[in-house]
């Protein structure tokens, strides 16, 4: 598998949103904005190159009867390192995140890739695979915030646009189901045709 495919395959193929159905629990909550998406799926893009790069590294030597705990140890130290970094530089986003940064530890888009790839695949590939996987994430999020944003609030990237109130719907739980739910569909009919 070339360089490039294993990143694609994680953007296109194996979108963790939209074709996997993986980390719901950020997709649905953290959405409510462009930003909030944006910044969600670069936190979680962090973890998922540097966690995959070092489980690579460690899974020959990790046995196979506690090479899960110790997986989710070196996740949970990739994410407090996350933590104290947006608390240092990006106080912001860190406080409208809040909960969600420290349940990257037990996102399984996280795990699954640590276990589906980077304990089988070099360090490179496995970087390349978070990458990938990363960048679907880190897109399906914003984009499912963008049209969360437009249709709740008549803003992107918090920029109003039209002038009055939005839906309230999509600023809550049920826009988030409603968007995500048909930019699946449209983003599973689109990559059929191709």
């Amino acid at each position: 598998m070339s360089k490039l495919s294993i990143i694609t395959k994680g953007f296109i193929k194996d979108n963790p949103t939209f074709v996997l159905v993986l980390g719901m629990c950020p997709t649905l909550a953290t959405t409510t904005s462009a930003m909030n998406g944006l910044e969600m799926g670069l936190a979680t893009l962090f973890v998922l190159v540097l966690s995959n790069m070092v489980i690579s590294a460690i899974a020959p030597l990790v046995p196979d009867k506690v090479h899960i705990p110790v997986y989710i140890v070196v996740i949970a130290t990739f994410v407090t390192v996350l933590q104290f970094i947006m608390q240092a530089y990006t106080p912001g986003a860190y406080q409208t995140l809040g909960l969600f940064i420290p349940l990257i530890v037990v996102n399984c888009i996280v795990l699954g890739r640590a276990e589906a790839f980077a304990n089988k695949n070099g360090i490179v590939d496995s970087a390349l695979d978070g990458i990938g996987i990363g960048l679907g994430f880190t897109a399906s999020l914003t984009v499912i915030g963008i049209v969360r944003e437009i249709l709740g609030s008549g803003s992107i990237f918090g920029w109003k646009f039209i002038s009055g109130d939005g839906i309230l719907a999509f600023v809550m739980a049920p826009g988030a189901f409603l968007a995500l739910g048909y930019l699946m569909v449209l983003f599973n009919k689109f990559v059929k045709k191709n």
